[in-house]
């Protein structure tokens, strides 16, 4: 099974908006709100070599990185496969 997160913000359009994509996709992902906790902004900073903007997304510990880089993944054609969805 493929593992999905994805750090937010609540109120982050752009976080709302690949979330969305996500739920399209029906897949299941584990979301850390991050809003207010410093150290789980610091998590994610670390983990997605120093990027500091939300959403970050991480498909099997791999960043693949923000909104537009899952909505890009999904123009190309490339994002059934990463989620591990489709034929």
């Amino acid at each position: 099974m493929t593992k999905i997160e994805i750090y937010t913000w609540r109120t982050c359009p752009f976080c709302i908006r690949a979330k969305y994509l996500l739920d399209k996709k029906g897949v299941a992902y584990e979301e850390y709100m991050i809003d207010g906790d410093q150290s789980a902004r610091f998590a994610m900073t670390d983990r997605s070599d120093g990027r500091t903007t939300v959403p970050q997304i991480f498909i099997d510990d791999n960043g693949i990185g923000g909104c537009d880089d899952l909505y890009e993944l999904e123009r190309l054609g490339k994002l059934d496969n990463l989620l591990g969805i489709g034929a």
